[in-house]
């Protein structure tokens, strides 16, 4: 049986909406092949009679990068079922292409190789990103010279050599955010790649707003169960081309596996973001209001993540949740916390660290599907662990009066004023 699968657009006639697409995209053409699943393809080879035509199939991949037509030859080229997640993630965000990784980290070394190759070695970037992300561009392993600049110095550090600008919004793990498409404008001709792995393209699809490359860590929430990694790169199909090309030569493959759960992921990526992303503004409204918290960031687009910087020792915290797993990774169905200047973000020097807001007394939390009730009760026994806040004076005063940075989700209410504090708002859906 044939379960290769189809590269055709859907047969509908009007646009699909995204719940739609996270269930149907990728897997078009299964009723006609008798299936109501994906088939998982395990094989590392195919056999093939043909010698003289594989060839040939292989000298016009080396030439383009272009998927192979016909059946597959090689695992390293491609594989039908990783090939479908592809197909899936690249429609959800909008772009002709995407092509996967074995992790986040694999995906944008592909990006920075495919750019290298063509002369363009120096990178233009926005901290904060990633800790792992900053540290590849910083520590030059792959021959790259990073700019670091603020949103409003792009334009003046792009150089002739330039080949990419790299932003990360929401941003990991301050949840700062850009204007992607005042950003794009600043590129000129110089590709913008931004990092959506907080946001997924269920908050923002950042090639609508001019970008022209789109890195996810799949990891996260597009497996979003905490048991498969992945990278995944959407673009237009000439850079996804070259992006084949490198992988082949490097290796970096997503597994079959691995392309299976990614893709059963997308199904119940809009349903679990939005869940979470209620929850997460409502614990960001509890968080700004209690008087051990000095200061929560949350971003103006929603979603799943919460920051927020403690009066007192975050390592108590850490130790004390219960329910809440103090893990590194984020995007899972159940509550992560982290410290991230000591996990996600160690590997960055202290002294840029502190400069892109990424304090030690800052704690990262990945909300889960968890009831919100229970999640608060946690946060509430673990904040009692700690040394209590300052009492009420100058000082105090001053940090109750910092709340929540931003917040949009339907329904909840403005934060109500502290003693001696202005109120911060809580803003609402912007719609995307």
């Amino acid at each position: 049986m044939d379960t290769e699968p189809s590269m055709a657009p859907p047969t509908t006639t009007r646009s699909r909406a995204l719940a739609t697409e996270a269930v149907h995209a990728g897997r078009d053409d299964l009723a006609a092949l008798g299936l109501h699943t994906p088939p998982i393809d395990l094989s590392t080879t195919y056999p093939s009679y043909d010698s003289r035509g594989e060839a040939e199939r292989i000298d016009a991949f080396a030439a383009t990068g272009a998927r192979l037509e016909g059946p597959p030859v090689y695992a390293r080229l491609d594989n039908p079922t990783t090939a479908r997640f592809e197909t899936a993630l690249a429609r959800l965000e909008g772009t002709a292409s995407a092509v996967s990784f074995a992790s986040g980290m694999a995906a944008l070394t592909a990006v920075l190789l495919v750019r290298a190759s063509m002369g363009l070695r120096h990178v233009v970037a926005v901290r904060p990103l990633y800790g792992c992300s900053d540290h590849l561009l910083g520590a030059g392993l792959l021959g790259t010279e990073v700019t670091w600049t603020d949103p409003a110095g792009i334009a003046e550090a792009i150089r002739p050599d330039t080949g990419l600008v790299i932003v990360e919004t929401p941003a990991n793990p301050t949840l700062a955010e850009v204007d992607i498409r005042a950003i794009a404008h600043s590129c000129g001709s110089v590709p913008l790649l931004v990092d959506n792995t907080f946001a997924t393209p269920v908050l923002q699809r950042p090639v609508e707003h001019g970008a022209r490359i789109v890195l996810h860590s799949a990891t996260k929430y597009l497996g979003g169960h905490g048991d498969v990694m992945g990278g995944v790169v959407a673009c237009d199909e000439e850079f996804a081309a070259r992006l084949r090309q490198v992988r082949f030569a490097t290796g970096g493959v997503l597994h079959p596996m691995a392309g299976y759960l990614l893709l059963r992921g997308l199904a119940t990526l809009p349903v679990r973001v939005r869940a979470a992303s209620a929850s997460a503004a409502e614990l960001a409204r509890r968080l700004s209001a209690d008087p051990r918290i000095a200061r929560v960031h949350y971003p103006e687009i929603g979603g799943a993540m919460v920051s927020f910087e403690v009066y007192g020792d975050p390592h108590r915290v850490i130790s004390a949740v219960r329910l809440i797993t103090p893990a590194v990774s984020l995007g899972s169905v159940d509550t992560l916390i982290q410290h991230p200047a000591s996990i996600s973000h160690r590997i960055v020097a202290e002294g840029d660290r502190q400069a892109a807001g990424v304090g030690d007394r800052l704690l990262r939390l990945s909300v889960g599907l968890e009831d919100v009730e229970d999640l608060w009760a946690d946060l509430r026994r673990a904040l009692g662990a700690r040394e209590s806040g300052p009492s009420t004076s100058a000082t105090g005063a001053s940090a109750q009066g910092t709340a929540v940075d931003g917040a949009q989700e339907a329904g909840i209410s403005d934060l109500p004023p502290r003693t001696g504090a202005a109120s911060a708002p809580v803003s609402r859906p912007a719609g995307r």
